[in-house]
């Protein structure tokens, strides 16, 4: 046990993990040496994976075998970087389904595709497309581009989500679309659930925690900690309110889900 501060904090060294300097409460804090070699060291580290594996993916045949060369590379990344995985129920996804799960850092889409089975497809807004190097990796492992500001793209965008999802594909969506600086829940976009209403897919809301810690928003210093990722409990499409039709269906569906993490997370309901 470390000994207590003036302040009453620990001195346990969280503040130097964290990057930071201690100081009394409210005061302004700065990067101290140490956090700024960890940040510099885990950003090489994960620059140099990318540069690595994109090689590896571009050769690869088999769309499986890509995703599970990511999956275990990422899960090396962040281990190397120190931040520990805990994983539950993430072994008894059903199959087909889709995931729905909070976002609150770039580590997420990381996490999950270090943690998920790579029979999921990541749902990803178009811009992504163009970045390069993520771009190129996120189409080598099957990735669902949907535009958001052109009405007729994104509705062909959508039309191809739902012949997936009802041909039995697996898919990963984050409903908020972003992340805020402020801790909570925003309003969940209705996607994800019209499709797995058309598809008849369960949805599964997952809970990600530790990633706004590891890797705040509106930060670029990352820090080392502990991420837990649990699987809730499935929401069948189709058993919501029988006699409604699909868009009432989706919304109660949408709803369940969000209620689900909200609780879940124990975090503010941000939502307008």
């Amino acid at each position: 046990m470390g000994s207590e501060n003036p302040a009453g904090k620990v001195a346990d060294g969280s503040d130097l993990a964290d990057g930071r300097l201690p100081g009394p409460p409210g005061a302004p804090r700065r990067l101290s040496l140490l956090g700024l070699m960890y940040g510099v060291g885990t950003w090489l580290q994960f620059l140099l994976a990318t540069a690595l594996v994109l090689p590896v993916l571009l050769l690869t045949p088999g769309l499986s075998r890509r995703r599970a060369q990511v999956s275990r590379l990422a899960r090396l990344a962040l281990r190397l970087a120190g931040m520990r995985l805990e994983l539950r129920g993430l072994d008894q996804l059903p199959q087909p389904c889709i995931v729905v799960a909070n976002h609150s850092s770039y580590l997420d889409g990381v996490v999950l595709a270090a943690t998920l089975p790579p029979c999921f497809s990541f749902v990803i807004k178009r811009e992504m497309s163009a970045v390069p190097l993520a771009g190129t990796l996120l189409r080598r492992i099957g990735a669902e581009f949907v535009a958001r500001g052109d009405r007729l793209r994104g509705a062909r965008d959508a039309r191809r989500l739902l012949r997936n999802a009802a041909t039995g594909h697996s898919l990963v969506f984050f409903p908020e679309g972003t992340f805020e600086t402020s801790v909570g829940l925003l309003r969940f976009h209705i996607g994800a659930f019209a499709a797995a209403v058309r598809a008849n897919l369960p949805v599964v809301p997952v809970a990600i925690r530790g990633t706004r810690h590891c890797l705040p928003p509106g930060s670029p210093w990352p820090r080392p900690g502990t991420i837990r990722i649990e699987a809730l409990a499935a929401l069948p499409s189709q058993a919501s309110v029988p006699g409604t039709d699909a868009g009432d269906r989706a919304v109660v569906l949408r709803d369940a889900a969000r209620n689900a993490l909200l609780t879940a997370l124990g975090e503010a309901d941000l939502a307008p």
